[in-house]
């Protein structure tokens, strides 16, 4: 395993392709500055960017995800422009449907990779965001999710109006978004918020062992249907736009993954269901 680390985000990859991106400002409860906000954004575009790397885990450091937004660092330049809040420099800024950083980071990317969120404490504001920036949310006893921002006049703009609706639908998203209640662990489970529901510590080592299954799949079978369900949810025109799109990505790997899992199928692997040798 090797290691990249400063003081607002850890970095970390294995030789068998798992990223572990950490944000690491616990004095803050992993709330984000612009500053952090840059080192997430890069830490994800290098990871999509390493062939080697395959599935990334995003988490905070100390037993919290993240807090959201750093108030303290906002109030302190509140006699500057808007435009000045931006992670960017006003000179760089491109349109948000470019992939830009956004005050969160990574937040208007949809990573072209797998990526799952290790949960701890609280996931709130941009923290909550941030965490529907992965795939799958595995979330501990304890955690808490929230739209805390409500209560000081802070709006939702990392993608949570967008992401948030899709996973668990309109009438709980609204529910989040306008009473801005502390959602516990439980409930996201209920609501399709959270996928696995852990011991408190334990976060992070789970997800590690559905990062460890996921690189057992031909990759880019897995990477093509992963695509096709993002297309669906936010880019097609309609039902036969999303069936069009499913076949004419999915056709590609026919050929490549395809045959040679059946063919490993016909050899006798994978019979009545089972996972344990591919």
């Amino acid at each position: 395993m090797s290691a990249q680390s400063n003081p607002l985000v850890v970095v970390s990859t294995t030789t068998k392709g798992i990223t572990t991106i950490t944000i690491s400002r616990p004095h803050r409860r992993n709330a984000v500055n612009p500053a952090t906000a840059r080192e997430l954004y890069a830490a994800f575009i290098a990871f999509e960017e390493d062939p080697s790397q395959k599935v990334a885990i995003l988490t905070g450091a100390d037993g919290f995800f993240c807090a959201g937004a750093d108030l303290v660092d906002l109030t302190a330049q509140q006699q500057q422009d808007l435009e000045s809040l931006d992670p960017l420099d006003r000179d760089h800024f491109q349109p948000v449907h470019d992939r830009n950083c956004a005050p969160m980071g990574p937040s208007r990317l949809q990573v072209r990779k797998p990526v799952i969120a290790a949960v701890a404490g609280h996931a709130v504001a941009g923290g909550l965001e941030l965490s529907l920036l992965a795939d799958m949310r595995v979330i501990e006893e304890d955690a808490v999710f929230g739209v805390y921002c409500r209560r000081w006049g802070v709006p939702l703009i990392d993608g949570g109006t967008v992401r948030l609706q899709a996973i668990i639908g309109l009438g709980r998203a609204l529910d989040m978004i306008l009473t801005g209640r502390p959602v516990p662990a439980q409930e996201a489970l209920s609501m399709g918020l959270a996928n696995r529901v852990v011991p408190k510590g334990t976060a992070l080592q789970e997800a590690t062992k559905i990062a460890e299954q996921l690189l057992k799949f031909p990759n880019r079978c897995m990477n093509v249907d992963r695509n096709s369900c993002y297309y669906a949810a936010y880019s097609a025109s309609g039902f036969e736009d999303a069936l069009r799109n499913e076949y004419n990505q999915g056709s590609k790997v026919l050929k490549t993954e395809s045959f040679q899992g059946a063919a490993r199928f016909a050899e006798g692997l994978g019979r009545h269901g089972g996972f344990e040798k591919l």
